[in-house]
């Protein structure tokens, strides 16, 4: 009895699935004449050529690469051929923020924080975490599809999860910037935003030998404000409160060690910090960060 295709037909031999160029030069046929049928139209044989074959498949991946076209180079694949590596780093930002608490005497500091929809973030941070399986989740994370691929099939991260885990707004405005800050743009926002002299500010800044400061850096600075301090004061710590805690949380990099000032901008108008949608931030940065 012949075989039964995918589609529910039957011939003498089983039909084989489109490589990329075919599935390519499919779509060109329909766009010049809707009522070609391509299968009927033969194409030259050296339309398949060698690198062709290269494109079709993975060792130990995907066989056909038409979404994932870029797994030669992901771990999987290097793992594949024996290159294994050791488990990942894991920085734990938990130990900096208990180094900064907002106790009885900074009352009006916690009253902001409260406000801005993030004072759930001073509890997140993990205290113990699984090296080897968050080294096994960056394996089957792929880029190109923004999902783990595991072996019951793909699984994402959703807002629903970043809500449900972190409990900070995702239905607001959205953030966004429009240039990312040099060094002396840095500087200036600062000094106006923190109250931090021109000095101070550019070693500081020279340090991290970027627009960015030190997590240490702003806890030595503000840490010792409280209550009893002027107005001014209150309203510079509390932006550098909010701008250490996003830096531990929610847009921590790779230098474990800094924050980008260019998040410094969204604290300027402290009363607007509860309408962003930092649920939302959160994720696509989190997609960034994973390409």
């Amino acid at each position: 009895m012949p075989p039964r295709t995918r589609g529910g037909y039957t011939s003498g031999t089983p039909r084989k699935r489109p490589i990329g160029s075919e599935l390519r030069r499919r779509v060109q046929l329909r766009e010049v004449d809707p009522t070609v049928d391509p299968d009927s139209v033969e194409h030259p044989q050296h339309d398949r050529d060698e690198t062709e074959e290269v494109f079709e498949g993975a060792p130990g991946g995907p066989i056909y690469r038409c979404i994932l076209r870029n797994f030669d180079k992901h771990i999987a694949a290097k793992i594949w051929l024996g290159q294994d590596r050791a488990p990942l780093k894991l920085v734990n930002h938990g130990a900096k923020l208990q180094l900064w608490e907002l106790d009885m005497e900074r009352s009006r500091i916690y009253e902001t924080v409260n406000r801005s929809g993030l004072a759930s973030l001073t509890s997140c941070s993990h205290r113990v975490a699984s090296r080897p399986m968050l080294s096994a989740f960056c394996e089957r994370w792929q880029p190109e599809t923004t999902s783990f691929h595991m072996p019951f099939g793909e699984m994402t991260i959703t807002l629903d999860d970043v809500a449900s885990i972190l409990h900070i707004p995702v239905t607001r405005s959205m953030i966004s910037f429009s240039q990312l800050l040099h060094m002396d743009d840095a500087n200036a926002l600062l000094v106006k935003l923190l109250g931090t002299t021109d000095v101070e500010t550019s070693r500081e800044t020279e340090q991290c030998r970027s627009p960015s400061v030190r997590l240490l850096w702003l806890r030595d600075h503000f840490l010792t404000i409280t209550d009893a301090s002027s107005d001014d004061d209150i309203v510079f710590a509390t932006r550098a409160f909010l701008l250490h805690l996003v830096g531990c949380t929610l847009f921590a990099d790779k230098s474990a060690t800094s924050v980008a000032l260019v998040y410094l901008e969204l604290f300027r108008d402290l009363s607007m910090v509860g309408s962003y949608a930092w649920g939302a931030a959160c994720l696509a940065y989190s997609h960034y960060l994973f390409k």
